[in-house]
């Protein structure tokens, strides 16, 4: 059997990294879209339905890709593939509802650090029972270290004026959405393992989460009426592309990094890219520049201690 070879820490740390720039930008677009249409789940549908036509005519032009759908489509058949591993994307469409919500209103980084709380936590239990593509993945103190660093970052962005400004539930969803984010993670790296395409998981993602989005919507409209007229800028569609990049990077990375490493380079990427957003285009409810500071000092500190340490021989 050809065994695979092993990113090392720094690339897989670097890919982790960039799923948080793309997480961050995609968040404040979908933002932006949901403020435009005054309707988050149908920001996260359109998002969603751009990533996944875009998905499949990626799949359409590679034949490994079309291998891999096929053997997804087997796995489906023959009932081998168990039916969680396909509701990965089920996550996905509660990320990107809750951006279309959330993060118009309270910014990119306060959406982060309620992001980054559910991440961590989940990650190191997912870790530790092993749930992941990459097995048990041993809690070491950097790593507990890492995931308290990470919450800290969550507390400061929670302190001064910004209870007073933001309702409690609108903080809570992007925690909600941490948690699914973790989940998402590590189920579609185990369905990338099982049908051996990244991209095929990936689109397994889209599909579910375009499901759940469409119930979602229908339930909204009915509610709600029918959304704004749609924007006509180009860029606010964007999301759903972004969103198809950094799916297919985790489904690839995961294996080599465990939820919890992933997670932790992708809070620093998001964390970086939310800050630099937030300060050029600032949200209604979003945090002082004291805030901003402190959660990216420690977001850093949380990705350096939780960094595996090369053993010596």
């Amino acid at each position: 059997m050809t065994q695979v070879r092993r990113l090392s820490p720094p690339l897989a740390l670097g890919g982790a990294v960039a799923i948080g720039v793309m997480t961050a930008v995609q968040a404040r677009i979908n933002g932006v879209l949901g403020v435009e249409i005054d309707n988050g789940i149908a920001a996260g549908l359109i998002s969603f339905s751009v990533g996944l036509a875009a998905l499949a005519i990626v799949i359409v032009c590679l034949p490994s890709a079309r291998r891999g759908v096929g053997r997804l489509r087997s796995g489906i058949r023959d009932r081998t593939i168990p039916f969680w591993m396909l509701l990965g994307g089920a996550c996905g469409a509660l990320t990107v509802s809750t951006q279309g919500i959330t993060a118009g209103v309270l910014g990119v980084s306060l959406f982060t650090v309620g992001v980054v709380a559910g991440q961590t936590l989940h990650g190191l239990v997912l870790d530790r029972i092993g749930f992941g593509p990459a097995g048990v993945v041993a809690i070491t103190p950097g790593r507990v270290a890492g995931g308290a660093f990470a919450l800290a970052a969550v507390g400061i962005s929670l302190s001064g004026d910004v209870l007073a400004t933001a309702p409690l539930w609108m903080l809570l969803l992007p925690f909600a959405a941490g948690v699914g984010i973790a989940w998402q993670a590590a189920t579609n790296g185990r369905l990338a393992q099982r049908v051996r395409s990244p991209l095929a998981a990936t689109f397994m993602s889209f599909i579910a989460g375009t499901v759940a989005l469409l119930a979602a919507a229908g339930i909204s409209i009915a509610v709600r009426g029918v959304p704004d007229a749609l924007p006509t800028e180009p860029w606010l569609y964007l999301g759903g592309f972004l969103g198809a990049a950094y799916i297919l990077l985790g489904a690839f990375i995961v294996a080599h990094t465990g939820v919890l490493l992933m997670g932790l380079g992708s809070v620093l990427g998001q964390l970086a890219t939310s800050v630099i957003i937030d300060l050029i285009w600032p949200a209604a409810a979003g945090p002082a520049l004291w805030q901003i500071v402190g959660m990216v000092i420690v977001a850093v500190a949380s990705v350096v201690v939780a960094l595996p340490r090369r053993r010596r021989s």
